[in-house]
């Protein structure tokens, strides 16, 4: 039995794979006429095929076609997306949603993200701008500062990491009135 990297796409064949390279490599985000028609096609010699109905989501999505993007994403997942494909798919049908207002249903499909993946950088981020265009802000911020303090080593921010993490951590409870979130934003200043 062979198993398949984390990174492939369950039902893709590697020709497939270097058709949907194609398609991206001659993609002219100024004019997705030609990749929204290029991806109808392998559609077309392929129906039904999960994974490239999601392909044509994300070109019309890039067009700026949000409610077509929606759709197309609506169905790909109805098809049964797997693994990665499924996480980037949920990733950008939160931010089509969250471009069509969508708030609620933004954050439904970014929660379940969450869920699966709970340590995806691209799901918080996704789910930070969700909320902030829902007027969430606390919850955005602290959202972003996890993603952040989680690679600390990868900042300046060294010792103060810790400190930081906490403070995000107040902030998505609701800015509880508590002594623990004030001594930790103190000891944070003090450093």
């Amino acid at each position: 039995m062979t198993t398949q990297p984390s990174d492939a796409r369950p039902g893709l064949t590697p020709e497939l794979e270097e058709a949907i390279r194609r398609g991206y490599a001659q993609r002219d985000r100024a004019n997705m006429g030609p990749t929204i028609a290029y991806f109808e096609s392998l559609l077309a010699g392929h129906p039904g095929h999960p994974v490239l109905v999601y392909e044509l989501a994300g070109a019309y999505d890039t067009a700026g076609q949000e409610e077509k993007a929606r759709e197309l994403y609506e169905r790909a997942l109805d098809l049964g997306l797997a693994g990665d494909t499924l996480r980037r798919c949920l990733c950008q049908y939160g931010s089509t949603l969250r471009w069509l207002g969508q708030y609620d249903k933004s954050l439904a499909a970014l929660d379940r993200a969450k869920r699966e993946w709970p340590e995806s950088d691209a799901v918080r981020v996704f789910r930070a701008l969700t909320l902030n265009d829902a007027g969430r802000s606390d919850e955005a911020v602290a959202e972003l500062m996890t993603v952040i303090t989680a690679h600390a080593e990868v900042t300046d921010l060294g010792r103060w990491a810790e400190g930081l993490s906490g403070v995000a951590q107040w902030l998505a409870d609701g800015r509880p009135d508590n002594l623990l979130a004030h001594e930790l934003e103190s000891g944070l200043l003090r450093h």
